[in-house]
């Protein structure tokens, strides 16, 4: 067991107090850099939007090892463009002006998860009394459950677009016309979440009526979808349906090693919740695939959600000069993802 997991299990999470040296230096140490870049962002997410549907034309369109190569990059451009959506939900709304409908129009809508989906429901997670407790639309006590839950968390994320094209072909038409269906699909379908039990409250006033074009736009496009079959057969969607499968995986995969999933409920500090989540800082290299657009950087992201992503690194070097070694902050730090996964695994074959 590391010093890590020897801290972790001597003192619950909820009942660790705020490490105040700690939030003073994430907030004064980070300020000149916590505004968003658009000479960052529009070329990173176009540049991945394009790879990404590119890489799918190539698997379509190529032979053998050729196509799996093209695959591959689809895989990993497009989860890099999905996971601007967890930007969307931090930055000012007037930060990145004509961002949100672009990421929408080239990757939300085309991918059927429009931002609506995560907007209103990430923001949440970070609620200072919700996280981690039932409430929380995106926790689960993940590492005090059984064994099985694991792959079974990990291999539901494989359905993900066959669920995505019947919510916005057939559920959301059909809502518009039995309002009790459409009540239950927004509860229930509406958010990137993965509590069981979390109900999504009904949209109002400016979101309402960008859900209802979002909406609009997954629908057309699933019609647009389901009809290329006609022209061109099952086979380029499928393999699209594979690419999208995959990038749920592997953003299941990040998402399974992005906490330690150890709190039971109760409601804890912003200390507490940092200590919950994980850093996996350079000089780990794969990190920027599997966790990209900063998200490597998963418990500072706790301490200051709307720092942007291209900071985060910085924002990790200063934190982590100032406070030195064995401060609260570098007990966030882990050094890869198969630690972390032998971590939580490990702890789910805990008998309790």
């Amino acid at each position: 067991m590391t010093v890590q997991e020897k801290i972790s299990a001597a003192q619950p999470k909820s009942a660790i107090p705020d490490d105040m040296a700690m939030l003073r230096a994430a907030v004064e140490l980070t300020r000149d850099i916590s505004a968003a870049r658009p000479g960052i962002y529009w070329p990173d997410m176009l540049v991945s939007a394009a790879a990404g549907y590119a890489g799918i034309a190539g698997a379509i369109l190529l032979q053998g090892w050729q196509a799996w190569v093209a695959g591959v990059i689809a895989v990993f451009a497009l989860y890099r463009a999905l996971l601007f959506i967890h930007e969307l939900t931090h930055i000012h709304k007037n930060a990145l002006p004509g961002f949100r409908f672009a990421w929408n129009l080239l990757v939300g809508v085309p991918m059927l998860t429009p931002s609506f989906m995560y907007e209103g429901v990430h923001t949440l997670h970070h609620a200072r009394t919700r996280y981690g407790t039932a409430e929380d639309p995106e926790y689960l006590p993940l590492a005090l459950m059984k064994p099985w839950s694991l792959p079974l968390f990990i291999v539901v994320a494989i359905l993900l677009p066959f669920g995505l094209l019947l919510r916005s072909a057939v559920l959301v038409p059909l809502g518009a016309v039995i309002p009790p269906l459409r009540k239950l699909v927004w509860e229930r379908a509406s958010s990137l979440s993965i509590n069981p039990d979390f109900r999504r409250r009904p949209p109002e006033g400016d979101f309402a009526r960008m859900v209802w074009w979002q909406e609009l736009g997954a629908t057309a496009w699933s019609f647009a979808l389901l009809a290329s079959t006609q022209v061109w057969g099952w086979r380029p969607l499928l393999i699209a349906i594979a690419v999208v499968s995959a990038v749920a995986v592997l953003n299941q995969i990040r998402t399974l090693v992005a906490h330690l999933w150890e709190n039971e409920g109760e409601a804890m500090t912003v200390t507490a919740q940092y200590l919950d989540s994980v850093n996996v800082p350079p000089p780990e290299l794969l990190a920027p695939l599997w966790a990209p657009v900063g998200l490597r950087y998963h418990a500072l992201h706790h301490l200051l959600p709307s720092m942007p992503y291209h900071s985060l690194g910085e924002a990790h070097r200063r934190i982590t000069a100032h406070l030195g070694a064995g401060s609260t902050y570098e007990r966030a730090s882990y050094t890869g993802f198969m630690p972390l996964l032998g971590k939580i695994a490990r702890s789910t074959m805990v008998r309790r």
